[in-house]
């Protein structure tokens, strides 16, 4: 895991984190909104949001913290679960949040070598998640570079 600013990471790696804040946006989630993308070298493989499985409607749950969180899937999880091609060796592009451990989980299992993550300003409450998050990467062999969200 290394900490970095934006101006130690190469443009593609801009771009592509750029993209997941702009694919974020596509999510309607009230409170939060994250994005995913995967690129293997200076190709887009796929994108996610977070979001309610298709054909549930929204409207009223997005609402209700406890259904929505049942039901919500992560953005990384919707950008692996849409991929139409091997992800081995990829690089996944997370914003605003890096992954939580359970996406960390899936993203080890896709193949999936590289994560680039935008770190917010207020990591106290995802600190734990994240901890474990890096942790689990680093014994699986997945490199995580972190900038920070106001950087990008």
């Amino acid at each position: 895991m290394s900490k970095v600013s934006a101006e130690q990471i190469s443009k593609w790696d801009k771009r592509f984190l750029g993209l997941a804040a702009h694919v974020a946006e596509w999510s309607k989630d009230p409170s939060t909104q994250v994005g995913a993308v995967v690129a293997n070298g200076k190709k887009v493989v796929s994108l996610g949001f977070n979001g309610f499985p298709q054909g549930l409607s929204d409207d009223h749950r997005l609402h209700d913290r406890e259904t929505k969180y049942s039901l919500v899937l992560h953005a990384e999880e919707n950008a692996l679960l849409f991929s139409t091609s091997d992800l081995s060796g990829n690089t996944i592009y997370v914003y605003p949040l890096p992954p939580c451990s359970r996406c960390a989980a899936k993203i080890i299992q896709s193949g999936i070598k590289r994560v680039v993550a935008a770190l917010p300003k207020d990591m106290e409450r995802w600190e734990e998640s994240v901890a474990l998050t890096r942790d689990i990467f680093a014994e699986a062999g997945v490199e995580m570079v972190e900038v920070s969200s106001s950087d990008i």
